[in-house]
């Protein structure tokens, strides 16, 4: 499988005249999903890594970006749901943990909270999710129920945006550092402990589908499910550019303060 095969794809799928006849093949498709669709080449982020936007800007970022991340052991909850194999639920259930942290021990949502508290905003604002675009709601809210009407594969498969996790979060970090007075290494503190886990978990979701995906319908429906979650990552930044680099922000969402 080349990339020259793959120019059928379409915002949707891989096209219909795909057929991944291998593991091999279906890996090699899922990279060239995330080299061609991750979010890490949307224009939002090349501002934001880039030192373009203002605080306020950052502020609307990360205040959105916290329903994605408050919901995720939402969706993780509903992927262990689907299965009544007892390994892979041991196996899943340690996302959940990640991000809801455990009794004494921090997980990725408090520090997030780090970060939307560094940059200056009110905690209950945040958590009560009141401010955030639309768009970041409907996208966020069909995450979690194509995790749950569509089969364990690929909830399971919608996932692998992890696969190429670790490299957004290595320059996220130190764009951020070099380019804003307003983030200390603290406040940053959830992107450098998703650089351990996100290998570890896109690790098992890639093993899992290359195994279970023994057709080339099962591939093409693998390769579907990530390109619907590279679709909800980039439209979550599409309602962000349009907003907040715009200058478009819709009624009762969150308005920056002037500096």
């Amino acid at each position: 499988m080349n990339a020259a095969s793959l120019t059928g794809m379409t915002a949707l799928s891989i096209g219909k005249d795909i057929r991944l006849n291998s593991a091999e093949e279906l890996e090699a498709t899922l990279r060239h999903i995330g080299a061609t669709r991750y979010h890490s080449l949307h224009p939002f982020h090349k501002l934001l890594h880039g030192g373009k936007l203002n605080k306020g800007q950052v502020q609307a970022w990360a205040l959105n970006r916290y329903y994605y991340q408050s919901t995720i052991p939402i969706k993780d909850a509903v992927v262990i749901s689907r299965f009544r194999d007892r390994a892979t639920r041991v196996e899943w259930r340690h996302r959940i943990e990640d991000h809801d942290g455990d009794v004494g021990s921090e997980g990725g949502i408090e520090r997030w909270l780090k970060l939307t508290e560094g940059l200056g905003l009110d905690t209950a604002y945040v958590e009560s999710t009141e401010g955030i675009l639309p768009a970041t709601r409907f996208a966020v809210e069909a995450y979690v129920h194509y995790c749950r009407e569509k089969s364990p594969l690929e909830a399971i498969a919608s996932s692998l945006t992890e696969l190429f996790a670790p490299n957004l979060h290595e320059e996220r970090i130190s764009g951020m550092l070099e380019h804003y007075d307003f983030v200390n290494p603290d406040t940053m503190s959830y992107f450098k402990r998703r650089l351990a886990q996100a290998p570890r978990d896109a690790g098992f979701a890639l093993d899992y589908v290359k195994a279970h995906a023994r057709t080339p319908e099962e591939r093409a429906s693998v390769c579907n499910a990530l390109i619907f979650k590279t679709n909800v990552l980039w439209v979550q930044l599409d309602a962000l550019y349009h907003a907040y680099v715009e200058g478009h922000i819709p009624p009762g969402a969150f308005v920056p303060k002037a500096s």
